[in-house]
């Protein structure tokens, strides 16, 4: 779900104008499933940019408010969302925790890693979704901690249906600043890629594990 279109497009434009997002559908991306894809996204390289991570953390903080009103805590997943959710939980005045894709193998072996206590209720920040596999394991830890997942927001979605899916099974809302569709309407409305350029990254959402056969 996005609340704002313009926000959408001016995040895709953002992202588009600091190369967080390439869009290569001539010379496509390998990603580590193996998938060949004409998309690449990295928004790690946002906080490298006060104007641009300022923006998000902002608009980020704006939805969170909007919809569930303050958390007790703001939980950043591991890696890629660490920093942009301590901006967040930074803007609304409130703690900050992170989860690891698993248990440290030494010293307290924290999955979670900050102070939250049994019935806080929480909000995740993640910076990308693209199954929403990895994201959903940090739902997993806080909720075996007895912490109270309100939703999740991130930056930027894919929007596969497999997503959407796991989500529903999972029972957790997700809002975005953007996502890919209007990734591509503001890509081809600015000339950055053509008409048929988009045609060709609007099949690849339909089925990306497919798509490169």
């Amino acid at each position: 779900m996005i609340l704002n279109k313009e926000t959408a497009q001016k995040t895709a434009e953002l992202l588009l104008q600091i190369n967080a997002i390439k869009l290569q559908p001539q010379n496509p991306f390998t990603w580590a499933s193996g998938w060949k894809s004409p998309i690449y996204c990295d928004n790690r390289i946002t906080l490298s940019f006060p104007m641009i991570r300022n923006y998000i953390r902002e608009n980020l903080a704006k939805q969170i408010e909007e919809l569930y009103g303050k958390p007790d805590v703001i939980v950043g997943v591991a890696t890629g969302a660490i920093g942009i959710g301590a901006l967040v939980a930074d803007v609304l005045n409130i703690p900050f925790c992170y989860v690891r894709p698993e248990a440290k193998k030494h010293g307290r072996q924290n999955k979670i890693e900050g102070y939250i206590e049994k019935g806080q209720t929480a909000i995740i920040v993640e910076d990308l979704i693209s199954t929403g596999k990895s994201s959903l394991l940090a739902v997993d830890a806080l909720r075996e901690a007895e912490v109270k997942v309100k939703g999740m927001v991130a930056i930027f979605t894919y929007g596969f249906d497999i997503a959407e899916e796991n989500f529903k099974n999972a029972n957790v809302t997700l809002n975005t600043l953007s996502n890919y569709d209007n990734l591509l309407v503001l890509a081809e409305k600015s000339n950055y890629i053509t008409s048929t350029e988009a045609e060709v990254l609007s099949k690849w959402k339909k089925d990306p594990g497919n798509w490169s056969k």
